[in-house]
């Protein structure tokens, strides 16, 4: 069924969407060409979907766009990638700063080259001052990561002294996530028909809406992010609760 804006109650729309932009090796090699040609198809669908996102009020945005296995891909492929993401970060800087838009980066972004990590923190100070939408990026990141981050620097605290065990909440160990601002998706939308969640988000997820679409990334369109919040709109979320009538 295909939905337009004026479909969906722009009243009820998720506050924080995340995606998992898979499909773009696969959508160039359907067509013969390179898998970079593929990855740059791809950063101009994640253009069109911020400014979408942005368009409707939606306040935080995540996308998935290089997990820590991401660096056991070909040599070439990575140094492709990391070279996308530094034009993406250079080009896409006027944008977010006409759109009001915060960006942040989320996971190890130490494993990045220097002059990387020096366009990343640029980004994300010269943005710091938006908060109609974040756009975060997900870089290096792993949700199992994350997880055992978070408890080493929660262990150091309670060896120091700093913490004690009645402490130790889920609002306590949120403060040791990557963004710990950041609140839990509502929606988690995954391309290219693959129905698994990729070691994204682990600890947030617990009750988020899960949304697969069987387009590659690179034929993912705002026809179908809208689609996508209209399955979502028709969804009863009950957090484990049942409601008596």
């Amino acid at each position: 069924m295909s939905l337009s804006q004026t479909d969906i109650d722009l009243t009820n729309l998720p506050r924080h969407v995340a995606i998992i932009m898979d499909g773009n090796g696969r959508w160039a090699k359907k067509r013969g060409l390179p898998r970079v040609m593929g990855h740059k198809r791809g950063v101009e669908v994640a253009r069109r979907i911020i400014i979408k996102a942005r368009e409707l009020g939606i306040p935080y945005l995540s996308l998935f766009a290089f997990s820590k296995e991401n660096w056991q891909r070909p040599r070439l492929e990575v140094e492709t990638l990391l070279k996308l993401l530094g034009e993406y970060l250079e080009n896409e800087l006027p944008l977010l700063m006409e759109k009001s838009i915060r960006f942040k980066a989320l996971g190890d972004v130490e494993d990045f080259p220097e002059d990387l990590r020096d366009k990343i923190r640029e980004v994300e100070r010269a943005t710091a001052a938006f908060r109609e939408m974040t756009l975060v990026l997900a870089l290096s990141y792993s949700g199992r990561a994350e997880i055992l981050r978070a408890i080493r620097f929660l262990t150091k605290d309670f060896k120091d002294g700093g913490l004690k065990e009645i402490d130790l909440n889920d609002e306590t160990f949120r403060q040791y996530l990557y963004f710990p601002e950041l609140p839990d998706p509502d929606l988690l939308i995954r391309t290219s028909g693959e129905i698994r969640i990729s070691n994204f988000f682990l600890y947030q997820i617990a009750y988020t809406e899960l949304y697969f679409s069987d387009l590659l990334w690179p034929d993912f369109s705002e026809e179908e992010f809208v689609k996508a919040l209209g399955e979502y709109q028709r969804r009863e979320r009950r957090f484990g609760r049942v409601y008596e009538f």
